[in-house]
C-alpha cells in the first residue's frame, strides 16, 4: 500500500481571530463528511500586526486537488500556497557528534 502524500498550505483568511475555532470546526466536519480521503493533521496559526490571520496546516491526502476542493468548500480564505511535503526531521535526527 503507498503512502498517501503530504501537503503543507498556506492560507489566509478574511475572518478574525475570533472566528477561527468556527471556521475550524466547519473545516473538520467538511472534511469529515465530504472528503474522508483527507486527514487534516495539524495547524499554526498566525495574526500579523493588523489582526489578519494566516495558517500553516498539514494535510494528508491524495493530491493537491482534493486539499484545494475541501478549502474552496470551507471559503472564507484564499490558498496562498500548497506544497507536497518531501520529509519531515527533528533535532533528533542530527546526533551530537561529541
Amino acid at each position: 500500500m503507498s503512502h498517501m502524500p503530504r501537503y503543507l498550505v498556506v492560507r489566509t483568511f478574511e475572518v478574525s481571530e475570533d472566528a477561527m475555532p468556527d471556521v475550524g470546526r466547519r473545516s473538520r466536519e467538511i472534511a469529515e463528511e465530504e472528503f474522508p480521503e483527507i486527514a487534516w493533521e495539524h495547524s499554526h496559526v498566525i495574526v500579523d500586526e493588523v489582526g489578519g490571520v494566516r495558517t500553516f496546516c498539514v494535510y494528508g491526502a491524495p493530491d493537491p486537488e482534493t486539499v484545494r476542493s475541501h478549502g474552496e468548500r470551507l471559503g472564507q480564505h484564499t490558498i496562498d500556497d500548497l506544497w507536497e511535503i518531501a520529509g519531515d526531521v527533528t533535532p533528533a535526527d542530527f546526533p551530537s557528534v561529541s
